[in-house]
């Protein structure tokens, strides 16, 4: 069997922060890299979304996300930053909501062009914040499971 496959590299690159009470989306897109710029961004879009309102982001440990940049950045815009404990990705919810976005509109599809591809995402991405926020609901709960190391 022959499977269609892109070929050359191009990226599109999304992140994301989701309000864990609301299930609220804000995203920067590029087809460059994620780095301290594009959490600076994001951080700059939530602050204004929420304005004085006290905002905790929790995010996981990449480098960029811990630098100076966006360590002073996150102070002058009063924004608690929270790091999860290292490989933990089942303690933030964003990995739930990538996992969605993969279901929806990447696996076993084939887009003949990267605008395509593109546009798919941001319609899964769209479409979980109105068509399929009740399917959201279910996978974005806050319910964790922690395992203590013992002794």
């Amino acid at each position: 069997m022959f499977i269609k496959a892109p070929s050359g590299r191009q990226r599109f690159n999304v992140l994301g922060a989701v309000n864990a009470v609301t299930l609220e989306l804000i995203t920067v897109v590029n087809t460059t890299y994620i780095n301290a710029d594009s959490i600076c961004k994001i951080l700059n879009k939530i602050k204004n979304q929420y304005g004085d309102k006290r905002i905790t982001i929790i995010l996981d440990n990449a480098r960029y996300q811990k630098c100076k940049l966006v360590m002073e950045l996150a102070l002058n815009l009063k924004i608690e930053l929270l790091y999860l404990p290292t490989y933990s990705p089942n303690l933030n919810i964003i990995e739930r909501l990538w996992k969605f976005v993969k279901n929806d509109c990447l696996y076993s599809k084939y887009y003949d062009n990267f605008t395509k591809f593109k546009q798919a995402i941001i319609l899964s991405l769209e479409e979980a914040q109105t068509k399929k926020k009740e399917v959201l609901k279910s996978m974005l709960t806050l319910n964790f499971q922690i395992f203590k190391k013992t002794a």
